[in-house]
């Protein structure tokens, strides 16, 4: 875009483009004056609105002059608006969206709104580019606009088509100008530009390359060219007639085919849109050879070493020279130029490839080397020489010969590295190289061999030796001379090692278990231990000993003692798993060496239970012969009823520790149940009324171990709901009607006792309620039965005593009734137990009269 400089913009008002105007319609019209500088003033006039641009002078001289054609200016647009308008323009880019706004023709002609309904507002053109929105006039965008498909390389682009307006017809013309935007970039019609250039081209020659081809028109289109960066080529640009632009490559320095047969280039073509787009093709420089360079030698001077006796036909030498140009220019042939005579009898040059070989048999005693020049020609004429120097070796045809001057064996594997256990010495009857002789060792050994003086080697030890890993080394030493190739000989040395006391004795392991039945007999032999010392003889010879245990009660003698020679321990006692069960100790093992080495190991044994102790019966307690154990079962005792359980152990461990439950007799078998594991008995079935209810039961706990233990309880049980029905049964003296009659008067005494104190203390707690409460709905707070009807006082089972009473007062009759309930069997037993609490109970037949009178008197205590 160019630049407008400082300018005064004309706006023309909508009135003033109307083709139809009339002269009452236009009363008063507005004019907008734009100041704008530069690229601003571009924009206002693309806009489409402005109708005038003045440059703006800045000479103050001519201010006035400004002045006067604005003042012009606006006359002229004042009649300007009795013209009438027949033409309407609106612009639009290319590529602008479908359904883009583009104007409004209602208001650009000067009609009402309101009356566009009535005048039929319509258009028509060739193609549907655009669409009329019948309710507001808007114009829009209906199809894809393609100014270079429309217009082609025109620089206007017009699109128009009519509007036609009813009451009365009329019939307006409206050009839509299309802008150019960039959306085409620059391309060209070969992708690939191949050139010939000569290598004798001078500076200045041209060559056309064409020009590139852009559809866009303006600023859009194609404006200039580029050349990739190159100190041979330079661009000029051409404009024909018709605007098109053409490129010429020109040479700026002249080439060279031997340093750069082609070149690359990139040729871009550039327009003037925002944003650019670009357009490429390669130029491909190919330099056409001429014959300017002669032949040039690898090497002026070609220096090579022939062994004596070398085969004929053997290739010793090949020179090689090379030319920049191509084709028949770059043909080289090769021949002798100066040659003695004696030399070109031995030796042959092929002319193509520069190779060069023995024709006959060379002897280093006739002649020790040869010159000789070799010349080069290329297809051109063009030649070049180089200089070739034979030299004769000696051949090397005697190998070299070791002798031993001392060695020393067998060697202390303590003796420090750089020891020096070999000196020999070696003889080559060559001379030079071939005379030059070195020693290595061929395997790996540790051992190595260093040179002397006067052709003597010595071995020396290069690590610590270690006899137990390897007691002997056969060494082979190789003797090379440096001749090619080269000759050797080897030597084989056996090397001794002798042996010190460096290893102590080392047991299998680190720890051992040993597992002793208890019971076992003393002096039986129960572990055995190794140990082993790689050394040799005196060194490895080994004595057992112990130094110690965890056992700090006895003297370790008397537990176990070892085999000094064998490491075979045994037992001094019998041990017992109940009272010890395992112990460590600390074995060593010493060797012979001086001085003496030794080693430790730790042996842990584990006593291993036998089963040598019977169950023994917690529950129910052992009593004396002449004592009895009775058990209480309810007689509504229903199947599954627990009756009681037996508790026993065993000291014995493992499996000889697993107990199980047996029943051996009852009196009805058939009644009760036992858990084989757990030792509960339980009732399988209930009571029948013709069986005993006393019933009689032989218990076996027996252990799980190998020969089984066991022991065996008696239980006695009788069947009653309450202490008293059951008290007869419990009788194991039944011929003692004293003690009998004596114990049954003084429990019912004891319980007219505890009936009359309660029920003293119910009728005073009655008493004293009613005095302090006048309510006669007192008696409403106990608490009602859901079952029975009755009501009770709150915590009427709360207290020690060793009945529970309860009041009942029926809620209709209010009258008062004692209900005395029965005693439970847990209270009864409390009554006669002095120590336990639990349901079972020891009566013992020889307790007199006075134990019984002891027991009443506790039940006393505790009403």
């Amino acid at each position: 875009m160019r630049d407008e400089g400082d300018c005064f913009i004309f706006i023309t008002p909508p009135e003033l483009k109307s083709s139809c105007l009339r002269d009452h319609q236009v009363k008063r019209i507005m004019f907008q004056i734009y100041y704008c500088k530069g690229m601003e003033c571009l924009q206002v006039l693309e806009s489409g609105k402005a109708a005038l641009k003045m440059r703006v002078v800045r000479n103050e001289d001519r201010t006035r002059e400004v002045q006067r054609k604005a003042l012009f200016l606006l006359i002229f647009l004042s009649l300007f608006c009795w013209v009438k308008s027949e033409q309407i323009q609106y612009s639009v880019l290319e590529e602008t969206e479908k359904g883009s706004y583009v104007g409004n023709l209602p208001k650009d002609l000067g009609l009402d709104a309101r009356e566009l309904s009535k005048r039929k507002l319509g258009i028509s053109s060739e193609k549907p580019y655009f669409t009329l929105n019948e309710q507001n006039g808007n114009l829009y965008v209906n199809s894809r606009i393609d100014r270079e498909e429309i217009c082609g390389e025109s620089l206007s682009c017009v699109l128009k088509l009519e509007a036609v307006v009813h009451n009365p017809l009329n019939v307006i013309h409206i050009q839509v100008f299309i802008k150019d935007i960039n959306d085409n970039a620059p391309h060209f019609q070969e992708d690939n530009i191949r050139l010939k250039v000569s290598e004798s081209n001078l500076p200045g020659t041209r060559f056309s390359l064409g020009n590139a081809e852009d559809e866009d028109i303006g600023m859009n289109s194609l404006q200039t060219y580029q050349l990739s960066s190159t100190p041979y080529f330079k661009l000029d640009v051409k404009e024909s007639e018709d605007g098109d632009k053409y490129v010429d490559l020109i040479l700026l320095k002249q080439l060279d085919r031997e340093k750069e047969h082609t070149l690359h280039l990139v040729l871009t073509a550039l327009d003037g849109g925002e944003p650019m787009k670009t357009g490429t093709t390669n130029i491909l420089v190919a330099v056409i050879d001429v014959n300017d360079n002669m032949p040039i030698f690898g090497q002026a001077v070609y220096k090579v070493s022939l062994k004596e006796n070398a085969p004929r036909g053997t290739s010793m030498l090949q020179v090689k020279a090379s030319d920049l140009d191509e084709g028949s220019n770059a043909e080289i042939i090769y021949s002798f130029h100066k040659i003695p005579e004696s030399a070109r009898q031995k030796f042959i040059l092929d002319p193509h490839d520069g190779t060069i070989t023995v024709k006959e048999m060379i002897d280093y005693e006739e002649k020790q080397s040869y010159v000789m020049i070799i010349q080069a020609s290329d297809g051109g004429g063009l030649v070049t020489h180089c200089k070739v120097e034979i030299e004769v070796l000696d051949e090397n045809d005697n190998p070299p010969e070791v002798v031993l001057s001392s060695v020393s064996t067998p060697i202390p594997e303590d003796c420090m590295p750089g020891t020096v256990v070999v000196l020999l010495k070696v003889l080559d009857k060559d001379s030079g190289n071939n005379g030059e002789v070195t020693c290595q060792l061929r395997d790996i050994v540790p051992f190595q061999i260093v040179s002397s003086s006067d052709n003597y080697f010595k071995v020396l030890t290069d690590s610590y030796l270690d006899r137990e890993k390897i007691p002997e080394y056969n060494i082979t030493i190789t003797a090379t001379d440096k001749g090619i190739p080269p000759l050797s000989t080897y030597k084989t040395i056996s090397l001794q090692i002798s042996d010190i006391n460096d290893n102590p004795p080392v047991f299998e392991k680190s720890s051992y278990t040993a597992h002793v039945p208890e019971n076992n007999p003393s002096g039986s032999s129960i572990f055995s231990v190794k140990a082993s010392d790689p050394d040799e003889d005196r060194n490895a010879r080994i004595l057992y000993s112990i130094l110690k245990s965890n056992i700090e009660d006895l003297p370790l003698s008397s537990y176990l003692s070892i085999n000094s020679e064998t490491g075979t321990i045994y037992a001094q006692r019998s041990f017992d798993y109940e009272q010890l069960r395992e112990f460590q100790i600390q074995v060593q093992a010493q060797d012979g060496g001086s001085p003496s080495l030794n080693g430790s190991a730790t042996l842990r044994v584990c006593i291993l239970d036998r089963n040598d102790n019977t169950p023994q019966i917690l529950y129910p307690s052992q009593g004396t012969e002449s004592s009895s154990f009775f058990e209480m079962v309810p007689r509504s005792a229903e199947s599954g009823y627990l009756v009681t359980k037996v508790v026993a152990v065993d000291a014995d461990s493992g499996h000889n520790a697993w107990l199980s439950f047996h029943l051996l007799q009852a009196t009805e078998p058939s009644l009760f149940t036992i858990g084989s594991h757990t030792g509960e008995i339980k009732t399988a079935r209930a009571l029948l009324e013709r069986e005993a209810v006393k019933q009689r039961l032989v218990i076996m706990v027996k252990d799980n171990g190998q020969s089984p233990l066991s022991a065996t309880v008696t239980l006695n049980l009788v069947f009653a709901e309450n202490f008293q029905e059951a008290l007869p049964e419990m009788d194991t003296q039944p011929s003692d009607s004293d003690y009998q009659y004596d114990l049954q008067f003084y429990l019912v005494l004891t319980l007219a006792l505890v009936s009359f104190l309660f029920l003293l203390t119910v009728i005073l707690t009655i008493t004293m309620k009613l005095r302090q409460s006048k309510n006669p709905t007192f008696l409403q707070c106990v608490i009602p039965d859901a079952k029975t009807g009755a009501i009770f006082p709150p915590n009427y089972e709360d207290g020690t005593l060793p009945y529970s009473y309860q009041v009942c007062l029926s809620s209709e009759s209010r009258r008062n009734e004692l209900t005395f309930l029965q005693p439970t069997v847990q209270i009864a037993e409390n009554i006669l137990c002095n120590v336990k609490s639990d349901i079972s109970m020891m009566l013992n037949g020889e307790n007199n009269v006075e134990d019984d009178l002891e027991n009443v008197e506790k039940v006393s205590s505790l009403v």
